[in-house]
């Protein structure tokens, strides 16, 4: 039904990547809560990830479970293109790609869970 990759390290967890089959369906949310337990368990003081600025799609999933935009890179997708010049001009819903956005959720052990929906 989903997918999502992490990497604990440094005090902190990176989520990497988050796929659902069928989106909606509380899929995704169900593999973030997981990864924020394991995070908490684990003594994390974070779960951050990166996307880029057209994917408006995952930013309104993230913030409403919790996470705040706290860093802008702006030109890092530009630069990450001369590596790689399959990275595509104009993303989702016509919005150019230029920037990276990280989120972040702060993590405390013991404290409960957010309500994710």
């Amino acid at each position: 039904m989903g997918l999502v990759t992490f990497r604990f390290g440094d005090g902190d967890c990176e989520l990497v990547t988050l796929d659902s089959l069928e989106p909606g369906r509380g899929v995704g949310t169900a593999l973030v809560h997981g990864v924020l337990q394991e995070g908490r368990r684990r003594g994390c003081s974070r779960m951050w990830l990166v996307t880029s600025n057209d994917n408006l799609g995952a930013l309104g999933f993230y913030q409403r479970r919790g996470f705040r935009l706290v860093s802008v890179y702006p030109g890092a997708v530009d630069e990450a293109r001369k590596l790689k010049p399959s990275i595509p001009m104009v993303g989702e819903h016509g919005i150019e790609v230029h920037d990276e956005l990280e989120l972040e959720i702060r993590l405390r052990p013991g404290q409960p869970a957010p309500l994710l929906g």
